[in-house]
């Protein structure tokens, strides 16, 4: 890696090679010069004077490509796909009088930004899986563990670790869902010309639509696309852009959501992310350890949230058929949000292969607070054996009323329930007090509906069992 020059961190740090494959210039440059390849095999055969020698020079030179003389050409022609087209024409010579042919610059740029957006979603479809899968087994593992549930996080009933843990694993599935749809629903843009009328096509075929027709639907099949735009300008929808980038940003607010629970949860000490034997928590605290991982999720998931806004912006202020204020920020923010959606469930996956569960925290925690929770059951037990509901009421809030005080008043412990078993008044239940306050009496159906949710995520990974064992490992 060059040090004398900035790298993205998303290149240098984050994102997986994969990925950055995906967006490169050798797969943008090539994939320019497979479409004009597929353009000419169809125009040669719907009968245009093409020769196979100019297709075979063509397609002997896809990788051929002299980027110092690009450079150069684009410098002099202002003009990237011009400067593209001279460079292929120049390894090979047969061929130059034909490539582009009919063609606008949008053929290749928007063809070719499509298929990269649809490789970007099946990898990162297969990453989200993994993730599934991994957070799918902790949440089975601990469906039966009790720990305190919060709202407004502020102590309320129980739940289980296991249903916390799905809870994150729903909105995942939705993600995967979002994107396996968004994935399968892209449209080529295929062969459309200046403004989108077909119109230089129907010059070369000399005014037979069918052929024009069929040398859309040609190239279209030929670049593995079930469908293309009816209709466009010289571009595709910037909607398209905006579904695809939507669906990304809809990814990082579930990883953000999950990543700010897990950091709560490492300051509660009752679950924490993966650390490592060597690694260091802070350079100056030596007892530190700092969920990294999840601050660094949450992190770039604040990035890829904002992308959204620059891809709404593109499309709302394209102009007719076109303008080109939208090339420059397109370069960059597409790309971006496929390196940094691939960054964070890579991070992830990470910490759902390494999370660590601290049950004697947690228990610990819900001995704090649980006997204030159990206190309708004991009000409940009470009526049972004949007593009066109004004034086990008032005995049991003066109780409470004092265990609380001593507990932030103090820094001691509850004692409610001792407080209770001491009381004469509540003889009829001190047999039962250890049975109501037992944790798993108050976890509801939580179990049954981690294990009844599980079945759906199971159903959900099966396109996608034989690629699931691919561990993911921190670069830094």
């Amino acid at each position: 890696m060059s040090h004398d020059s900035y790298v993205s961190p998303l290149s240098g740090r984050y994102s997986s090679q994969e990925m950055k494959r995906i967006w490169s210039d050798d797969t943008k440059f090539q994939t320019w010069r497979r479409l004009w390849i597929r353009l000419a095999e169809a125009q040669q055969q719907l009968g245009l004077a093409i020769s196979g020698e100019q297709i075979t020079q063509m397609q002997e030179n896809v990788a051929n490509i002299d980027y110092d003389l690009a450079q150069q050409l684009e410098r002099k022609l202002r003009h990237d796909v011009v400067a593209h087209i001279h460079a292929f024409g120049e390894v090979a010579p047969l061929a130059k009088p034909i490539i582009h042919l009919g063609a606008t610059s949008c053929y290749v740029t928007d063809n070719t930004d499509i298929m990269q957006m649809r490789d970007g979603l099946r990898l990162l479809c297969v990453r989200l899986a993994r993730v599934i899968a991994r957070l799918r087994d902790f949440a089975f593992e601990h469906r039966a563990l009790p720990t305190l549930g919060y709202t407004h996080f502020q102590a309320a009933s129980l739940t289980t670790v296991g249903k916390r843990a799905a809870i994150w694993l729903q909105d995942l599935l939705m993600d995967l869902q979002v994107l396996e749809r968004v994935r399968d629903g892209l449209q080529f843009l295929g062969v459309k010309g200046a403004t989108g009328t077909q119109d230089s096509f129907l010059e070369l075929f000399q005014g037979e639509a069918t052929k024009v027709l069929e040398l859309d639907r040609l190239v279209t099949a030929a670049c593995v696309f079930s469908q293309c735009f009816s209709i466009s300008g010289q571009t595709y929808t910037r909607k398209q852009d905006t579904q695809v980038i939507a669906a990304l940003a809809d990814f990082g607010a579930t990883v953000h959501k999950i990543g700010n629970d897990l950091r709560l949860l490492q300051h509660k000490k009752e679950v924490e992310e993966p650390f490592e034997a060597s690694q260091v928590g802070s350079s100056a605290m030596p007892y530190k350890r700092n969920p990294m991982r999840a601050e660094r999720a949450c992190s770039l998931s604040r990035e890829l949230m904002a992308c959204v806004h620059n891809a709404y912006q593109t499309h709302a202020l394209q102009w007719f058929e076109r303008t080109l204020d939208d090339s420059a920020g397109r370069r960059r923010f597409i790309p971006e949000a496929f390196l940094l959606a691939d960054s964070i469930a890579l991070i992830l996956q990470n910490v759902m292969e390494g999370l660590v569960v601290y049950p004697a925290v947690i228990t610990r925690h819900i001995a704090a607070e649980l006997p204030f929770m159990a206190t309708e059951k004991i009000l409940m037990a009470m009526v049972a054996t004949g007593g009066d509901r109004q004034e086990a009421h008032e005995k049991i809030r003066q109780h409470a009323q004092a265990a609380g005080n001593r507990v932030k008043q103090e820094g001691a412990d509850n004692d409610l329930m001792e407080r209770l078993a001491q009381d004469p008044y509540f003889e009829p239940v001190h047999g039962r007090l250890a049975q109501l306050l037992d944790p798993i009496g108050f976890i509801g159906l939580a179990p049954l509906q981690v294990d009844t949710f599980v079945s759906e995520v199971d159903q959900a990974l099966l396109p996608y069992r034989d690629q699931l064992t691919e561990q993911s490992e921190l670069t830094v």
